[in-house]
């Protein structure tokens, strides 16, 4: 069975998008960009923008009773590949070993102009008490 995961706020009720989806143990988080509260891209350059995705992507995880130690597989698109560094830099700081499973890829643009960087997730689910 299905079920929709909702954060508050819910910037993707509009584009009738679901901020994740379970299944089963299973977690699928839809891409998560450096938007805050407000829907808006952060200021502060590409660090900036990858740490509130961080934490969007966190914010998504928790509602659909995971974590970012649960993430099996990532994908991380950016609009510069000469951040790549920078990249390495921010899964160091929001990911440990073992380290999930990646695919990073440079992308023409995502949704807003300003937008540098838009990840997603599949993550395992924890049983209540269990590993």
């Amino acid at each position: 069975m299905l079920e929709r995961i909702v954060t508050q706020p819910d910037n993707y009720a509009p584009f009738l998008l679901s901020q994740g989806i379970r299944f089963g143990e299973l977690l699928f988080i839809s891409g998560q960009a450096g938007a805050g509260d407000d829907g808006r891209i952060v200021e502060g350059g590409f660090l900036a923008q990858g740490r509130q995705a961080f934490s969007n992507l966190r914010r998504a995880l928790e509602a659909g009773g995971s974590s970012l130690r649960d993430v099996v597989k990532v994908t991380i698109f950016v609009t510069d590949m000469g951040h790549f560094q920078d990249v390495v830099a921010l899964r160091r700081e929001f990911f440990s070993a073992p380290y999930p499973a990646d695919t990073i890829a440079e992308i023409r643009a995502l949704y807003d102009p300003k937008a540098m960087i838009e990840i997603e997730a599949i993550a395992a689910v924890r049983r209540e008490g269990g590993n």
